[in-house]
C-alpha cells in the first residue's frame, strides 16, 4: 500500500472513530460516571451514606444540651437540641425514601471549632444553641436558619447582692427613661464578668463593655467552677442561666430589673448552622422548622425542655443520642477560665 493510501485510510479511520463516540456519547459519559461517579449534591450524600454528621458543642448548655450520662444502652446525650436532632434525621429518612432510617452520628468538639469543621466539610450542620441574630456571630461561608428557639437573649448571672445593687442605682439615675446598655455599662464597670469563648456573651462584652475585667472562659461549668478569678458576674443565653439557676448552681442567681424582671442584655434567636453551599438542604430545613412551628411540635419541645420538670439523666436513657467513648473524656473537661489577652 503506497503512502498516500495509508494517510487516506488512518484519515477515515478517525473520523469513523470520532463518529461512533459523538454518536454514542452518552454511552461513553455513563461509562466514565460508573468508574468515577460525579458528586452528588449533599442531600444525595446524606441519603447515600445513611447517615447525618452534626456537630455538638462539647459543653454542656442545659436545657439545650446535657452532659453525656452513662446508662445501660451506654453513653447518651439528650437536650432540646438533641431532639431537634432526633427531627431532623427522622425527616431526612422520609425524604430518602424510607428503606433505610438516617442515622445521626454525634461529632462532640468546642464550640469556636464547631465553625472551623463546618467550613472544613467535616460537618452536615451543627445545633448547639448558637444565635444567628448577633452581631460578629455569623463567619462567612455559613448559613443560620430560621429560628428554633425565639425571643432568648444574654442574661446574666451573679452571687453578690452587691452587683445587683451597683446596677439597680444606674437604672434609678435614669428616672424613668430606660436605657439597659448605659446601666449595664457603668454598672459592670471595673467588674470581673465572665463570658464563653466564641458565644455571643463574648461577641456582647467586646463590642460593648470596655471598662470591665473580662475573663474568658472555655465552657459555662468552668466560670462557675473557678475560684482564683473572682468573678462577679457570669454572661451568656438567659433561657440557660434560668435552668441552672432553677436546678443546678442554686447559689448563683439570675440578674434582676429593678422591678424584678430578668436583665436581657440583648435579643436573639436560636438557629441551625449548615454550608451556605449547600443549598437543597437549607431549603430542607427552612420548610422543616415552618412544619414544626406550624404544628406546634416546636412549642411542645420548648415546653418540654424548658418549663417542665423533669430527670435529664432518666430522658438520656430513654430517648437520648449515643456518643463515641473516646470522646466522652473530653465532654467532661470543662476546660479553664482566663484573662482577655492571655493565651
Amino acid at each position: 500500500m503506497s503512502l498516500s493510501a495509508i494517510k487516506k485510510f488512518c484519515g477515515s479511520l478517525v473520523l469513523a472513530t470520532l463518529s461512533m463516540l459523538l454518536q454514542g456519547c452518552g454511552l461513553v459519559y455513563d461509562a466514565v460516571e460508573l468508574i468515577h461517579p460525579l458528586t452528588h449534591d449533599e442531600m444525595s450524600s446524606i441519603c447515600s451514606r445513611a447517615r447525618l454528621r452534626v456537630g455538638i458543642s462539647v459543653e454542656p448548655f442545659r436545657p439545650f444540651v446535657f452532659p453525656a450520662v452513662y446508662t445501660d444502652e451506654g453513653i447518651r446525650v439528650t437536650g432540646l437540641d438533641v431532639e431537634l436532632i432526633r427531627e431532623i434525621a427522622d425527616a431526612l429518612t422520609a425524604h430518602c425514601g424510607g428503606a433505610m432510617p438516617i442515622v445521626p452520628v454525634l461529632y462532640l468538639t468546642r464550640f469556636p471549632d464547631l465553625f472551623i469543621k463546618m467550613n472544613e466539610g467535616q460537618l452536615d450542620l451543627f445545633i448547639s444553641s448558637v444565635s444567628g441574630t448577633v452581631p460578629g456571630a455569623n463567619p462567612p461561608g455559613l448559613w443560620f436558619s430560621p429560628p428554633y428557639f425565639h425571643e432568648d437573649g444574654i442574661g446574666a448571672i451573679i452571687q453578690k447582692p452587691e452587683v445587683a445593687e451597683r446596677v439597680w442605682a444606674q437604672f434609678r439615675k435614669q428616672n424613668g427613661k430606660l436605657d439597659t446598655l448605659a446601666a449595664v455599662q457603668e454598672g459592670f464597670a471595673g467588674l470581673t464578668v465572665a463570658v464563653q469563648k466564641g458565644r455571643s456573651s463574648h461577641l456582647y462584652a467586646e463590642a460593648n463593655l470596655k471598662r470591665i475585667r473580662m475573663v474568658i472562659c472555655d465552657s459555662l461549668p468552668a466560670s462557675v467552677e473557678t475560684k482564683d478569678l473572682n468573678i462577679d458576674v457570669i454572661l451568656t443565653n438567659h433561657s440557660i442561666l434560668e435552668y441552672v439557676t432553677k436546678r443546678v448552681w442554686q447559689d448563683w442567681r439570675l440578674l434582676r430589673q429593678n422591678d424584678g424582671t430578668p436583665l436581657i442584655l440583648t435579643h436573639e434567636d436560636l438557629s441551625i448552622v449548615t454550608s451556605d453551599d449547600h443549598k437543597k438542604l437549607q431549603w430542607f430545613l427552612n420548610n422543616l422548622l415552618f412544619r414544626l412551628e406550624e404544628s406546634g411540635r416546636l412549642k411542645h419541645m420548648h415546653r418540654r425542655w424548658v418549663g417542665a420538670e423533669y430527670a435529664p439523666t432518666r430522658r438520656a436513657t430513654v430517648e437520648g443520642l449515643p456518643l463515641e467513648i473516646t470522646q466522652v473524656p473530653q465532654h467532661y473537661d470543662q476546660g479553664q477560665c482566663r484573662l482577655a489577652g492571655e493565651q
